[in-house]
């Protein structure tokens, strides 16, 4: 059962650098009581997703007071990239839940000193990392905020053993990757070195103009609504200052103060790369930003009219994300259904020997929907990655024209000279059979 119990989790889209195998274990469990049916890995995603945010309310309420606690819940609770990423199963999605809770754990480290919660921010900030590699940017909340409370503190050595502990425990949450790279001469680590030397991860322009779109695409996604970027940008500065504001006029709460240097850090240091700006790629700061968003209007007086602009405000914020609510009122797409009835009109022909398997165009969903019916039925997939080839191939391809035997794709071609077989069509997809030419 545990021959290939895995060290690595899924590659990452930086090249050939893989993450840690955290989401797999966490998922695992949810697998298995579904009887491997891929809707448990949705549940556990959503299930733990949804726990997340009302264990984050309970914390907010906790830390600073009932009515920016609420706040929290309303704008979390309707976010559709929040809800998006609580829908499918994928590492990225729980990263928003896994990043708060590493903040959590390091505002109670700071503030009670206890050893226990220095282990666990160490711990899910490990967790954070292997679900996502721009986690990697909660080393600046954590290191700035360790500063700040360093050089405020009466106390500070007992401050000191903190970042010992920490860094212990994420160690050992990252052993599987450092096991890992031992038995495999270092791969990852040299995958991710040549990333940096070799390839052009900073990007290159006007720094200012990075940090604007890096920024407005935040924004727009947020408020699922596209505003020139000059309107972000000045709606960030007006952010800042009734951040600052209310948080030098208030105490000072630490907890805030985590909160907003992990949104303008990730913020600055994400402009730093030439990466897209995908949504998903900001998912360590959405509920941190959400956390600044309730203290700013949560710290309101509380007069008639603050009420009535507060309610404005989250009305209309939930009016511009109900807009992409299209799971609703949509048509259904039934993957599971249309995968799996795929999978077994596959499975006759391929006659229980191995097989490789593509789709195509490039654009066509992930061959893993098929593969994993496939598999369940103890059908034998070539290794891609050990570039083995087998006698046989099967290729989907869902759109017109289909150029199977003169396509770009490197999974085909693999397979080296090949003819076609047969070809059948099933839900709108034509399956082709390949094998070599003689």
């Amino acid at each position: 059962m545990l021959e290939h119990f895995p060290l690595i989790g899924p590659p990452s889209s930086i090249g050939q650098v893989y993450l840690g195998p955290f989401f797999y274990y966490l998922v695992a469990p949810f697998l298995f009581l579904f009887a491997l049916n891929p809707v448990g890995l949705v549940f556990g995603v959503s299930l733990l997703s949804i726990a997340g945010i009302i264990l984050g309310y309970f914390i907010v309420q906790k830390i600073l007071d009932r009515n920016i606690a609420l706040v929290f819940l309303v704008l979390s609770t309707f976010s559709y990239q929040l809800i998006w990423a609580a829908r499918f199963s994928w590492n990225p999605n729980l990263l928003p839940v896994f990043a708060f809770f590493t903040l959590f754990f390091l505002y109670k480290a700071l503030e009670t000193k206890k050893i226990m919660y220095s282990i666990l921010y160490g711990a899910f900030f490990a967790l954070s990392f292997q679900l996502h590699h721009l986690a990697a940017f909660l080393g600046a909340p954590i290191a700035i905020s360790f500063i700040y409370k360093f050089i405020t503190e009466k106390k500070k050595v007992t401050l000191l053993s903190s970042p010992f502990y920490a860094i212990v425990s994420f160690l050992l949450i990252s052993s599987p990757l450092i096991i890992f790279d031992f038995k495999h001469d270092f791969l990852n680590m040299k995958n991710l070195i040549s990333l940096f030397t070799q390839q052009n991860v900073v990007a290159g322009g006007s720094p200012l103009a990075r940090l604007l779109e890096t920024n407005h695409a935040f924004l727009s996604t947020v408020f699922q609504r596209q505003y020139p970027p000059l309107f972000s940008a000045i709606l960030s500065v007006l952010f800042i200052t009734g951040i600052i504001f209310i948080w030098l006029k208030n105490n000072k709460n630490l907890f805030v103060f985590i909160h907003a240097v992990n949104v303008f850090s990730f913020i600055y240091l994400f402009s730093i790369l030439s990466s897209a700006r995908y949504p998903h790629y900001y998912g360590s700061i959405y509920l941190s930003f959400f956390v600044m968003c309730a203290y700013l209007f949560g710290s309101i007086p509380k007069k008639a009219y603050s009420a009535a602009l507060l309610g404005f405000l989250i009305s209309v914020y939930i009016a511009l994300n109900a807009k992409q609510y299209s799971f609703i009122n949509g048509r259904p797409s039934n993957q599971i259904e249309y995968a799996e009835h795929i999978a077994e009109s596959i499975a006759p022909h391929i006659d229980n020997k191995p097989f490789n398997f593509a789709t195509y165009p490039i654009e066509f969903t992930s061959e893993d929907t098929f593969l994993y019916f496939l598999e369940k039925q103890g059908l034998k997939v070539a290794n891609r990655e050990a570039r083995e080839v087998t006698d046989q191939m099967y290729v989907l391809c869902d759109r017109e024209p289909c150029r199977i035997l003169d396509s770009h794709s490197w999974n085909i071609e693999m397979f080296g000279k090949a003819r076609i077989d047969t070809m059948w069509e099933v839900s709108g997809v034509k399956i082709y059979r390949l094998l070599h030419e003689k």
